[in-house]
């Protein structure tokens, strides 16, 4: 399921730059919010049929609708102020999607996964019949959940399209851009956007992996679900601790590179005493990269998209189309998991730290002006 929902983001981030150039950013998200409630829509008769395939197709519909909003909000958000503080910029618009986040597990979970565990054991005794009846009843308990979030993007659409953000037209602010930049003919003559578009790729990767193999592997390790399930509300609570002191931090204290270079570094710490501990103790360790991951997306956006002028817009596109790692790299663990283990299979994030800590050594500036760096 997480591969339909993030592999919509590589197959839309190529027509949202056509729907940028002409919608504008402005209008541009609110298409993409009244795109994610027609998804959320889809959910209403795959949970009445239990079809799996509509679940999968209300995955894919969302995740369309939010590579043309994030195409649009991050670049907008970006260069609606000055560059060095874009990260705080980001990180105010990306707390309100972490509480939301760390909020949803405990609601979604208290309604559908309420007495899981007894649902566990118990379904193994049910006849065929007795079965059908207790899945119906469970995938008929997201319909409620799911009206309130299609109603709730709707209404969020509408305010976004009447409200009075101002539109940034980056094409005819271009005409006055310096001369360098002018002198480009293609999104690959940008090397730096091209390495944050893998850096990217990576971080979006070991972030979602995080977040949905917390569960199991806590489960795994004897923990019972009902108590798991916070595992992944904490993660995402490390993640908003980190939004906080970027906010507070960026660009004051230190500069949002310096923040993904740490951010980088803790990644690898916190991945290796996942590895190399047991227990509740590794299950932590996986619950505590929310904070080393917080400030790479805030910090990425700026670093990746700095100085591209005209092509801002292509290469946020590009940007978004890395998002599919978080559909590529958790099956790349599930493939490794099922040939080890399941904590053996967390190696797969070393790597993925070590490029992201490069991109924010030098990376960043490769093919970039030096008045740019």
């Amino acid at each position: 399921m997480a591969f339909a929902f993030y592999i919509a983001y590589f197959f839309m981030a190529l027509p949202s730059t056509f729907i940028l150039k002409k919608m504008g950013f402005k209008n541009a998200m609110a298409a993409g919010l009244l795109i994610i409630g027609i998804g959320a829509a889809i959910f209403i008769p795959a949970a009445l049929t239990r079809q799996y395939l509509l679940f999968l197709l209300g995955l894919f519909v969302q995740g369309m609708g939010l590579a043309i909003l994030q195409s649009a909000s991050n670049p907008y958000i970006t260069i609606l102020g000055p560059i060095e503080s874009a990260a705080k910029r980001i990180s105010i618009m990306g707390i309100f999607n972490k509480v939301a986040g760390a909020l949803g597990p405990i609601i979604l979970g208290s309604i559908i996964l309420a007495d899981a565990d007894s649902l566990k054991v118990n379904i193994l005794k049910m006849s065929a019949s007795e079965k059908i009846t207790e899945l119906t009843k469970l995938s008929h308990k997201v319909i409620i959940p799911y009206v309130a979030i299609a109603i709730g993007m709707v209404l969020l659409a509408i305010f976004i399209y009447y409200s009075s953000l101002p539109e940034i037209n980056t094409d005819s602010e271009d005409v006055n851009a310096e001369e360098s930049t002018n002198s480009k003919t293609s999104i690959f003559q940008f090397p730096y956007l091209l390495l944050g578009v893998l850096t990217l790729f990576l971080y979006v990767g070991v972030e979602v992996l995080a977040g949905d193999s917390v569960i199991n592997y806590a489960s795994s390790v004897g923990i019972p679900l009902s108590t798991a399930k916070f595992f992944a509300t904490c993660t995402l609570s490390g993640m908003l601790a980190g939004y906080v002191v970027g906010i507070i931090c960026i660009p004051r204290y230190f500069s949002q590179r310096s923040a993904l270079k740490v951010s980088a570094i803790l990644g690898v710490i916190f991945s290796l005493a996942a590895i190399f501990t047991h227990g509740s103790t590794s299950v932590f360790f996986i619950a505590f990269l929310g904070i080393a991951n917080s400030l790479m997306w805030p910090a990425l956006w700026p670093l990746s998209i700095n100085g591209l002028g005209k092509f801002t817009k292509v290469g946020s596109s590009l940007l978004i189309m890395g998002i599919a790692g978080g559909g590529l790299i958790p099956l790349l663990y599930g493939f490794l998991s099922d040939k080890f283990s399941l904590q053996e299979a967390y190696w797969i994030l070393i790597p993925c730290y070590l490029f992201i800590l490069y991109f924010a050594v030098s990376g960043y500036k490769q093919g970039l002006s030096k008045t740019d760096r």
